[in-house]
């Protein structure tokens, strides 16, 4: 395994604070290594395409995404600590939807998910920047992949790409929980000060690897401002800029 000595920095700011050691990195998926929000309203988009031609109601005809993501989000509060599968949190949200537009079906609503999971899962686009990446990092590197959401590599091109993986809803524990990271850095098989953590997300991704002494990078693709105190390590708009910290040459893409 290769170790990076390199010095802890925010890569806009090029400031060197303290020695690294890091000989693996971990990787969020929603939004991180993939468009979530994209891929999840294009397949919302079809299961209601779906519904609407199964049930040509004026109620159905006028359910828009935007409900059906009110529904899901609303029910997934409910059951939060209770039900850790998404699959079955998604199926029971079709339900409630059917509930709601006065067509309560279980089978339709299995239906209806196999449809999104179809789409969910195959239409799926990872960020152009991410094997590029990953090709550069992983001979030096050990990758992982810790999530909270559900998408496991093989639904979407990463298969073999990682030495860990990790899911809220198989450990029943979520980001930014300490204990995920623990859990993380004991399948990686390294410290938590040796683990890098890439995400989307400050609350998630950065204030949980904080919490644990766990070096972050904060992929701020948008480059939108920061209003929560919550500082990370490192701070980037693109994966290959990963590059760069680990001391690597830039790619060109």
């Amino acid at each position: 395994m290769t170790w990076f000595h390199g010095g802890v920095m925010r890569v806009q700011r090029g400031e060197i604070e303290k020695p690294l050691q890091i000989s693996t990195i971990s990787f969020d998926g929603d939004m991180t290594l993939w468009d979530f929000r994209k891929v999840m309203r294009h397949s919302l988009k079809q299961t209601l395409m779906e519904l609407q031609r199964q049930i040509p109601t004026p109620r159905v005809l006028k359910l828009t995404v935007d409900e059906m993501i009110a529904i899901r989000d609303q029910f997934a509060e409910e059951v939060k600590g209770e039900i850790w599968s998404l699959l079955e949190i998604r199926q029971r949200a079709f339900e409630r939807t059917l509930e709601h537009v006065g067509h309560p079906d279980k089978e339709l609503a299995a239906h209806l998910n196999a449809v999104y999971r179809k789409h969910r899962y195959g239409d799926i686009e990872l960020y152009p920047d991410v094997i590029p990446t990953f090709d550069a990092l992983a001979p030096r590197f050990k990758l992982g992949l810790l999530s909270n959401g559900n998408t496991y590599p093989e639904n979407c091109g990463l298969e073999g790409r990682f030495a860990f993986v990790v899911f809220s809803q198989d450990v029943q524990v979520e980001k930014p929980d300490p204990e995920i990271f623990q859990i993380t850095a004991e399948r990686a098989g390294c410290e938590l000060n040796q683990m890098l953590h890439v995400g989307d997300s400050l609350k998630s991704d950065v204030a949980g690897a904080k919490n644990v002494g766990a070096p972050s990078v904060w992929l701020n693709r948008d480059e939108l401002p920061n209003d929560t105190g919550i500082q990370p390590d490192y701070e980037v708009t693109s994966l290959t800029e990963i590059l760069t910290i680990m001391g690597l040459d830039k790619l060109d893409l």
